[in-house]
């Protein structure tokens, strides 16, 4: 239940929980797509996407296409980077411990050719 009080913490600040979802998952993950957030969060694929243009059309974010994957990064150039996740960073120590380790320890492994689907 502490995850649900968490979610809403920037809220004010960021205008929806998506926003702060999707900020939270970058910058633990260092880059993530649309599909990948959404799974992670269990929340609307829209919201998410919505999100992220948002913030790479105000230069926080940045993208780029790895096959048909729209790729996102914080944007090294963005004058606020620092206060910016200095700010996620200070929401992120108030998740569970064990949802904090979830989103922190990650392990993509690539797909092995041949492997049925």
């Amino acid at each position: 239940m502490l995850i649900c009080l968490v979610m809403i913490m920037l809220k004010p600040i960021l205008g929806s929980e998506s926003s702060e979802r999707t900020l939270i998952y970058i910058l633990a993950r260092d880059e993530a797509y649309a599909t990948e957030i959404a799974r992670y969060f269990d929340t609307n694929l829209y919201g998410i996407q919505k999100q992220l243009v948002k913030f790479e059309l105000g230069g926080v974010l940045v993208s780029w296409t790895s096959g048909r994957t729209r790729i996102y990064k914080f944007n090294p150039r963005y004058p606020f980077l620092e206060e910016l996740t200095a700010l996620l960073k200070k929401a992120l120590e108030f998740y569970p411990e064990d949802e904090r380790e979830d989103l922190l320890i990650y392990r993509h492994r690539p797909r092995r050719r041949g492997k049925p689907l």
